[in-house]
């Protein structure tokens, strides 16, 4: 079974119906420097939505045409991919609880036609209002929904604060798991705007660190010990510092203890309550997915493809996966078996 944990979906009847693309374009937070407008191809006449985060620079473009079942069933096919799980591209972020309900519908009517091929993850603003978690129940309960996705940050806020608290609080209760997908920048991003690649790349991996390393050491998991955290991106990268993150104890005694000690608690929610999905095999490398087994553990690391950013990424991304140097155990945990732990479950 190989599952892409990371298919993006978006409605199409959004480009077709102004009324609802005006209620979209509104729901976007210009207050939080996020600017959204509609634009129309010459090419072929079809609609794009681009997103900007600050003004003038693209981060997100949802393009018409890209979320066709057929579509995505056919590249499916091409690739050997048995089944995809449903999530939004980014919009999760400033959605109003309206605008969720009706793109849950869709989501789980796209899944219903595709005849066992997809599971969806719900979307619901996370500020724990009880309409909010009447909706997340709706989601699971009604419609079937096999998890729900966050955005890494809200505004200015990390998952981590408190004023998120009654809705990871339900999730705990629910044991449902998690996907955090990257914002398009992080917080603090001044530095990172002037080149296109450092900010749209670079900079999700920034926000995913920062989100992983905020969750791990402000003791969100002793709150919420039964979630299980899926972050897009490798965790931006997080295998890489995952070692300097949480180091070993020292060898000799320090004049100043400068780091702070790594508990068995920190330890025991790396292996227990964090999860990574690589969304994109190729661009991170080959010897960048076998340094990510060896540190993080084949069995913490998903295969996702982010179709349809880059269908390649799809149509070789199991390929690629199949060809690294580490056992097809391993092989199979990353190309499905995680994901079907961690999403069947809820079903």
């Amino acid at each position: 079974m190989i599952i892409d944990a990371n298919m993006y979906w978006f409605p199409e009847e959004v480009f077709a119906d102004d009324e609802l693309l005006q209620k979209f374009l509104a729901a976007i937070p210009a207050d939080s420097d996020i600017h959204g407008y509609a634009t129309t191809r010459e090419k072929d006449q079809l609609k794009q939505i681009v997103i900007e985060k600050p003004k003038g620079f693209q981060n997100l473009n949802y393009a018409q045409g890209d979320y066709i079942l057929e579509k995505q069933l056919a590249d499916m096919d091409k690739a050997g991919v048995d089944q995809a799980v449903l999530k939004l591209p980014g919009c999760q972020e400033w959605l109003s609880l309206d605008l969720c309900r009706k793109f849950n519908d869709g989501m789980a009517n796209h899944v219903k036609q595709s005849n066992g091929r997809m599971t969806a993850l719900a979307v619901v603003p996370p500020w724990g209002t009880p309409a909010c978690l009447d909706e997340l129940e709706r989601c699971v309960h009604e419609l079937g929904m096999s998890g729900v996705q966050v955005s890494s940050h809200y505004g200015t806020q990390y998952l981590d604060d408190d004023v998120f608290a009654p809705f990871f609080g339900k999730l705990n209760e629910m044991e449902l798991t998690v996907y955090v997908h990257h914002s398009p920048l992080p917080v603090q991003y001044d530095s990172l705007l002037d080149y296109n690649n450092l900010r749209r790349q670079y900079g999700r991996c920034v926000d995913q660190t920062t989100a992983v390393s905020r969750e791990l050491f402000s003791g969100f998991f002793d709150k919420y010990p039964r979630l299980k955290l899926v972050h897009s991106m490798l965790g931006g990268g997080f295998f890489a510092y995952a070692n300097m993150m949480l180091p070993h104890a020292p060898k000799s005694s320090e004049m100043v203890g400068r780091f702070d000690p790594v508990s068995d608690a920190l330890q025991k929610h790396m292996r227990d309550n964090l999860f990574f999905e690589m969304s994109q095999a190729q661009p991170w490398g080959k010897a960048q997915l076998e340094c990510a087994a060896a540190v993080l553990g084949a069995d913490h690391i998903l295969f996702g493809s982010s179709y349809p950013v880059r269908p390649e990424w799809l149509l070789e991304g199991a390929a690629f996966v199949k060809q690294l140097n580490i056992s097809d155990g391993d092989k199979d945990l990353m190309l499905g078996g995680n994901a079907e732990k961690l999403y069947r479950k809820n079903k």
